[in-house]
């Protein structure tokens, strides 16, 4: 788990693609001390666990479906990534509640400048739109941002000079594309009320005979 509080950017200095599968190599651009084998990290949002690590790199996995969605397959050598460690209980949550499982790819439309900060404006595939609310969360390429404005398959985020120095999103351009991660009880909500909009896995089960009015009443939740 992860607050979408970026800690520092790292550089990728080795990528061994096996596949449709790569280890990649990344080298902390900050201080990073006491690695743990199996510890969790976010780079660019998507969540990684360490495999191997020296004084100041270490290696992750990334299988195909973690490449297959996300923008991790198009890292190169010399390409910066945002990271974060995971969660500690008892840390502040400075951000929101991200789970590092990136939902699907964004692009940028648009960058302009207001007053010292950027507002950029994304699309995303309007799958998603649901999950998306005004003065909510989102985390884009594993940055916490408050929605600013949005649509079925746009929204707007406001990035503040701080975040403009500590992430990747100075590099940011119309058509490139981040990773996106919406909030994560937004997504629980939604499947809790699928069935009564004949959407998701729970309109399935409601189809199925899983869920009825019938079934709720003989249980006493109505």
């Amino acid at each position: 788990m992860f607050t979408g509080i970026i800690q520092g950017q790292g550089e990728v200095i080795a990528l061994r693609r096996s596949g449709r599968e790569c280890r990649l190599g990344i080298r902390p651009l900050f201080i990073l001390r006491d690695y743990q084998a199996g510890e969790s990290i976010a780079v660019n949002g998507a969540c990684l666990s360490v495999e191997d690590y020296t004084s100041d790199s270490f290696t992750a996995y990334a299988s195909a479906e973690t490449l297959g969605r996300t923008t991790l397959g198009d890292l190169r050598e010399g390409h910066l990534v945002n990271l974060e460690r995971a969660l500690s209980l008892g840390d502040r949550l400075g951000g929101h509640l991200v789970s590092g499982h990136v939902d699907c790819l964004a692009t940028v439309r648009e960058v302009r400048r207001a007053g010292q900060s950027l507002v950029c404006r994304l699309e995303f595939p309007a799958a998603h739109g649901p999950e998306v609310i005004a003065k909510g969360s989102v985390a884009l390429d594993g940055i916490s941002l408050t929605v600013n404005d949005c649509g079925p398959d746009f929204l707007e985020v406001n990035i503040i000079p701080d975040t403009q120095k500590r992430t990747t999103m100075r590099q940011w351009r119309p058509g490139i594309s981040v990773n996106m991660e919406t909030d994560l009880i937004g997504k629980y909500v939604r499947s809790l009320l699928g069935p009564w909009h004949g959407t998701g896995r729970g309109a399935q089960a409601a189809a199925a005979g899983g869920v009825s009015r019938e079934l709720l009443a003989r249980n006493g939740f109505i």
